[in-house]
């Protein structure tokens, strides 16, 4: 049970082991796209490091970035009775979350993740528990948010988000989905009733693309398809070229902001803008300075490793933003 919280994240937790590789090689079409990553077969293969980072993924991200920003924030989150669990717990009151929907369930493992780091990029190895997910249950005697921030979850978990959407509604909480793996691959129709739920969502233009089931390079058209799901507000990032949202009037961009020195590791990029974005919004902020804010954090946190270690307070942020370049602003694209 908790009292109201401006922000709730909703979404699988894990611990990411960070392989930072050193001898391996990665091929790409014509266009640099489906680029793989190759190392020998049956040899051992040298590393450089390893770093463990704990209570990380999508929606742990999200909270907090959100109560590093300022606002108060909760997760409902699902951890297995054993060490890693009890470590994510930790590290989430560390951060300011409050952990009180957390739920500990046993004959699970703690979802465990093996990120593989090369020159910049990363490649995730995943699996995720089958926890019992039951949102009724959990939410119960529990006040409702202002925000609910929806992301990756488990393939069993359907049922789950339905409830969340129809909850949202019931509420009128405001919704932001920003979609797992799995969440994408199960398709538009299972989860029709959350994309029409959701005031702001998110994805890039490849997972818009997937979603709409089409090779549409049109920027326009994409924020067009998605929002004709449902959102409110559709916002696609397009990795180092920037980022664009359409409400169903405007259509805007904004670049990414310059990087003060090259990233070490791009894992959390999209997390950061996501919940940064939501959370201007949440603190009744303008689209145009949601989409100024979220490029910020991203580009704060690769300069870390993991997606936590470099996102910023509300203070920090603002000291980016007065220091950006002229060509740093929103522009309308239609």
């Amino acid at each position: 049970m908790i009292k109201k919280v401006k922000f709730l994240a909703i979404g699988d937790i894990v611990t990411d082991a960070f392989i930072q590789l050193q001898d391996a090689r990665v091929t790409c079409d014509i266009d640099d796209a489906n680029c793989t990553i190759s190392m020998r077969f049956g040899d051992k293969i040298p590393y450089k490091d390893v770093e463990v980072v704990k209570a990380v993924g999508n929606s742990p991200n999200a909270v907090v970035s959100a109560t590093r920003l300022g606002i108060e924030s909760a997760i409902i989150t699902h951890v297995g009775n054993d060490n890693e669990g009890k470590e994510c717990i930790e590290t989430l009151k560390e951060n300011g979350v409050k952990t009180d929907l957390v739920q500990i369930q046993d004959g699970f493992k703690t979802n465990y993740h093996y990120v593989l780091s090369f020159e910049a990029e990363r490649t995730i190895l995943v699996k995720h528990s089958q926890f019992n997910y039951d949102f009724v249950g959990v939410m119960k005697d529990s006040e409702a948010p202002e925000w609910i921030y929806l992301s990756s979850l488990a393939e069993n978990s359907l049922h789950y988000q339905h409830a969340v959407a129809k909850y949202a509604k019931e509420n009128n909480i405001k919704l932001a989905f920003q979609p797992g793996t799995f969440q994408i691959n199960s398709g538009v129709e299972k989860l029709k009733d959350i994309y029409e739920a959701s005031y702001v969502f998110f994805c890039n233009v490849e997972e818009s693309q997937r979603i709409l089931n089409t090779k549409e390079k049109d920027i326009q058209k994409l924020l067009k398809g998605v929002r004709d799901l449902g959102p409110k507000i559709a916002v696609i990032t397009d990795g180092p070229k920037g980022a664009y949202t359409y409400d169903g009037q405007d259509m805007l961009y904004i670049p990414m902001y310059p990087d003060p020195k090259p990233p070490v590791e791009r894992t959390g990029a999209g997390d950061s803008f996501s919940s940064t974005f939501t959370t201007a919004l949440a603190l009744g902020m303008p689209v145009e300075q949601a989409l100024m804010w979220g490029p910020v954090n991203s580009m704060s946190v690769v300069q870390y490793v993991g997606a936590q270690k470099g996102l910023l307070t509300r203070k920090k942020l603002e000291e980016w933003l007065a220091k950006a370049p002229p060509y740093y602003k929103p522009k309308k694209i239609n």
